[in-house]
């Protein structure tokens, strides 16, 4: 069963995004075929797609906020069938048997995880591809089901933005009552507002541009500070149990640090590396506070996540765009200028 598929693909670190069509790799007795009919944009891909991570290998197929229907499925899968809504998201193997593994926590494979695109297949060393394409194949153990009352379109970015900001929140145990701060209202930032909201906590949003009171507060948001206005910022200091940094640039922690009760937490989720400014140590130590990081989520973590937000009426607010403007949108994401994620309805793949 040989798919040749068509996407859109980055052929190198200057060029722009174009058609491309590709072969997939054979469908073991595990694995899912799925139709993809949206994908997310994150902001990863455009690091990708232009080598900013000094890792990528071309061609270069994006994507990794996928949902779509299930066409056929493997001898030995027993928990999907063909015409199921599923996702897949930043993962698609792991070694399955380090501690890691065996916990659940898939992203932090000792072995390293197998991602689902720029990466090797640990089995039949083929080159993984992502969700700007027409199809994927992909072990069941790594396919989430999309729970019914989910709108699919904005679904899609859960399985990236979703989980990034679920995950530090439910691990920290944030509960009803806590003090949060969100840190930045981008593609994480206000999925960040939506889940402590819906967890229970007291939410303020910490921004630098003023003007964004009334959309934070449409999102969840109890208190928006501008942090950039030192009067504010002393309100609220030793204010927070936790903070939910989801800037993916390098910024000066310190003044966040400040506003951290004794044993509160400061969770980044953003790859600022290196850290700059330096963090003043004083700050950590005089209120026993912690910095720390975490990276997306496990695979029955995301399923928990996908079922959350199906309770609670959570979806990620998205533009739909066609595959065709996925290098306008690349800039535009570069200028903040989405609210707050961009979705490729893959049936334009069709025109392109």
């Amino acid at each position: 069963m040989t798919l040749n598929v068509r996407g859109f693909a980055a052929q190198s670190a200057e060029t722009p995004l174009a058609p491309h069509n590709f072969i997939r790799r054979d469908p073991r007795d595990t694995d899912v075929v799925i139709d993809i009919e949206y994908c997310g944009v994150c902001h990863s891909d455009i690091h990708q797609a232009r080598n900013e991570w000094h890792s990528s290998v071309y061609p270069l197929v994006p994507g990794h906020e996928i949902i779509g229907r299930v066409t056929h499925v493997g001898a030995k899968v027993t928990a999907f069938k063909v015409g199921d809504a599923v996702g897949v998201g930043c993962m698609v193997d792991s070694c399955q048997h380090c501690e890691s593994c065996k916990a659940d926590l898939e992203q932090y494979c000792t072995e390293g995880a197998t991602m689902t695109y720029n990466s090797v297949d640990r089995h039949d060393k083929m080159p993984t591809f992502g969700g700007y394409s027409e199809q994927i194949v992909v072990s069941e153990k790594f396919v989430l089901r999309i729970p019914e009352t989910l709108d699919i379109k904005a679904a899609a970015p859960l399985l990236c933005a979703g989980i990034t900001t679920y995950s530090p929140l439910k691990h920290w145990q944030v509960k009803k009552g806590d003090k949060v701060a969100i840190v930045g209202l981008g593609g994480l930032g206000h999925m960040g507002l939506k889940f402590a909201k819906a967890m229970g906590a007291d939410v303020t949003l910490f921004t630098r541009s003023a003007g964004k009171e009334q959309e934070a507060y449409r999102l969840g948001a109890d208190h928006v500070v501008l942090s950039t206005d030192e009067k504010q910022m002393a309100a609220v200091k030793s204010h927070f149990d936790f903070i939910l940094d989801t800037v993916p640039h390098q910024h000066d922690l310190n003044p966040y640090l400040d506003t951290l009760k004794r044993d509160g937490t400061h969770i980044l989720v953003g790859l600022i590396e290196p850290v700059e400014p330096a963090v003043h140590a004083g700050k950590l130590i005089m209120g026993r506070k912690s910095l720390v990081g975490s990276l997306i989520g496990g695979i029955a973590e995301t399923q928990e996540m996908l079922d959350f937000c199906a309770e609670h009426g959570i979806n990620c607010d998205v533009e739909m765009i066609n595959m065709q403007d996925i290098n306008d949108a690349y800039t535009r994401m570069l200028k903040s200028d989405v609210k707050y994620r961009f979705v490729i309805d893959m049936a334009s793949l069709k025109n392109a």
